[in-house]
C-alpha cells in the first residue's frame, strides 16, 4: 500500500505561493491564486452534488479555467474522465455513460449537444463559475493507488477503453522524466497539446510537484508558440511530429531560452529530424502512450545525435523488454514492447478481459512493435501494426471499418493509412459495394458519426478485400 500524500496544489502553494503556476495571453496566475480559485470552484462544484468517490467529465478547450477545474476536482476526491473535444457527440455519450460520470463540465458549443441527456447532468463552465458558495478549506488527501484520471483509447475492436491511471502514475511520470531531462529553476513548459491528451495533462501534475510555470496555448500556431518561446522565456515545449515539423518549418537557429522539444505521439520520419538536427533544434524522442501515463522511454539529451531515431532507454524505475515468441528477444530482432513499472497504468476500466490479454506477470504488452540495438536503445518501429497515427492522434481501423459497415450499401470495409505530408498518415477506405454510393454520402454518414479526424480522406471501390486463409482482413495488402 503507498503512503498518502498531501493535496499537492495545496503543498505547492505553501511552499512556493508566489511561483507563476499558469500563464495564458495576459492571464497569469500564482500558485497560491491557482489555490485560492480551485477551493473557490471545489465549493462551486460540490454544491452541485459531487463529491468524494464520485466522478466527473470534463469537456473543455486548453484554457485556464479547465486547469482549475482538474485541481478542483481533485481537491474534492473526484475522479476526473477526459473527454476529447474532436469526437462525436454519440462517442462521448459511450465513454461518459460507461464511466458513470455523475456530472458533465462543459463549454460552447458542446453543451448543446449534451443538455438534453438523461444519463448525465450537464453544466457550463461558466454557470459554475456564477454559483454562489464559499470556498472549502480542506481538500481530499492523495491516495497514490486511487485513479486520479480515466483517458479513453480505441480498442481494435472498435470499443474504446477506459485507461485508470492513479496519482502514484502521475506523481512517478514527473519525477522519472525530471530525472531524465533534469529540472531547472527557471524551468517553463509550453503546452499546446490538448489538455485531453495525457501529454498536455502530464504538465499540469509535473507543473505542482515541480513549482514550474506552465505557458499554456488554447491551441498550436508556429507564429504564436515562437513569440511566446521569447516572450515567457520557454525552456521545454511538448510536440507531435505535425507541430515539430510547423515549427521547423518557421525557425533558422533555436531559441536561446530552448533547451527541449519533447517528441511523442509516434515516430518522426528521419528527414525531419535531420532537419531539427541542422537548426540545432533540441528534438528528444520518446516513446510512451496513454496506458503508461505518457512517456515511459526517453532519449537522453547527450545522445541525441548519435542515436537520431531511437526513443532512448526506459524512464528510471521502468523497464521494457521485447517479447519474440514469448520470450526476450535478442539485440536487433523485432517483436513486441512490453513495458513495466509505476507508470504503468491500473487497468481498463470494468473490463477484465482486456486486462487479462494485456498483463502478463505485471508487464504491460502494448501490440507496438520495435527492437533494441547493441546498446540497448530502443527504436519504435509501429504504433500497433494496424494503428493510424494522424498528427498525434490515433486511429484505429477497425473502428472506422465498423461505422461503414453499418452503411446499407456497403458489405466489406477495410481501412488502412496513407502517407500525408502534413499530418504523417490519413485514414483510407477500401470498400466492397453491392450498389453504387456517393463519396460525399460516405463522407456525410461517418462525418454524423466518427470524430473528423477519423472520416476517411479517400474511398477507394474494389472487387475484393485482401484475406487470408482465416478470413481475416490483410490490411497490410490493402
Amino acid at each position: 500500500m503507498l503512503m498518502d500524500q498531501p493535496n499537492w496544489l495545496a503543498q505547492r502553494a505553501e511552499l512556493t505561493p508566489d511561483r507563476l503556476a499558469v500563464i495564458q495571453e495576459k492571464q497569469q496566475l500564482t500558485f497560491l491564486d491557482l489555490y485560492e480559485k480551485t477551493k473557490k470552484m471545489a465549493a462551486q462544484l460540490n454544491s452541485c452534488s459531487i463529491g468524494k468517490g464520485d466522478t466527473a467529465a470534463l469537456l473543455l478547450t486548453n484554457r485556464m479555467e479547465m486547469v482549475i477545474a482538474v485541481h478542483a476536482c481533485i481537491f474534492l476526491g473526484v475522479r476526473i474522465v477526459l473527454l476529447n473535444t474532436k469526437l462525436s457527440t454519440a462517442e462521448r455519450m459511450y465513454q461518459i455513460e460507461h464511466s458513470e460520470a455523475k456530472l458533465l463540465i462543459t463549454e460552447q458549443p458542446f453543451a448543446e449537444d449534451h443538455k438534453e441527456s438523461p444519463s448525465v447532468r450537464t453544466i457550463e463552465i461558466e454557470e459554475v463559475l456564477n454559483i454562489k458558495a464559499d470556498p472549502l478549506l480542506k481538500p481530499a488527501d492523495i491516495h497514490l493507488d486511487d485513479t486520479a484520471t480515466i483517458m479513453y483509447t480505441s480498442g481494435t475492436t472498435g470499443r474504446p477503453k477506459g485507461v485508470m491511471q492513479t496519482f502514484a502514475n502521475h506523481y512517478f511520470s514527473a519525477v522519472s522524466s525530471a530525472l531524465n531531462l533534469g529540472l531547472a529553476e527557471n524551468e517553463r513548459w509550453l503546452i499546446a497539446l490538448p489538455l485531453f491528451h495525457i501529454s498536455g495533462l502530464s504538465a499540469l501534475f509535473k507543473s505542482v510537484i515541480y513549482g514550474m510555470t506552465v505557458v499554456l496555448h488554447q491551441k498550436f500556431d508556429a507564429d504564436d508558440v515562437l513569440r511566446s518561446i521569447d516572450d515567457h522565456q520557454v525552456t521545454i515545449i511538448s510536440v507531435v511530429q505535425t507541430t515539430l515539423s510547423r515549427l521547423a518549418a518557421r525557425v533558422k537557429s533555436c531559441p536561446e531560452s530552448l533547451r527541449c522539444l519533447l517528441l511523442g505521439g509516434g515516430p518522426a520520419p528521419y528527414a525531419l529530424l535531420e532537419e531539427c538536427k541542422r537548426k540545432r533544434l533540441p528534438v528528444v524522442q520518446s516513446y510512451g502512450m496513454t496506458e503508461t501515463c505518457s512517456q515511459i522511454a526517453t532519449l537522453a539529451p547527450e545522445h541525441s545525435i548519435q542515436k537520431l531515431g531511437s526513443a532512448g532507454k526506459p524512464l528510471f524505475a521502468s523497464s521494457i523488454r521485447i517479447e519474440k515468441n514469448g520470450a526476450a528477444a535478442k539485440a536487433g530482432e523485432h517483436g513486441e514492447i512490453t513495458v513495466k513499472g509505476p507508470t504503468v497504468m491500473k487497468g481498463y476500466l470494468k473490463n477484465k478481459a482486456a486486462n487479462k490479454k494485456s498483463f502478463n506477470d505485471g508487464w504491460f504488452r502494448t501490440g507496438d512493435i520495435g527492437y533494441f540495438d547493441d546498446d540497448g536503445f530502443l527504436y519504435v518501429l509501429d504504433r500497433r501494426s494496424d494503428l493510424i497515427i494522424s498528427g498525434g492522434e490515433n486511429i484505429y481501423p477497425a473502428e472506422v471499418e465498423a461505422v461503414l459497415m453499418a452503411h446499407p450499401s456497403i458489405d466489406e470495409a477495410g481501412v488502412k493509412g496513407a502517407d500525408d505530408e502534413t499530418w504523417g498518415k490519413v485514414p483510407h477506405a477500401y470498400l466492397v459495394v453491392h450498389e453504387p454510393v456517393d463519396e460525399q454520402e460516405l463522407i456525410r454518414y461517418c462525418r454524423e458519426r466518427l470524430a473528423a479526424y477519423k472520416v476517411p480522406k479517400a474511398f477507394h471501390f474494389v472487387g475484393q478485400l485482401p484475406r487470408n486463409a482465416s478470413n481475416k482482413l490483410m490490411r497490410h495488402k490493402l
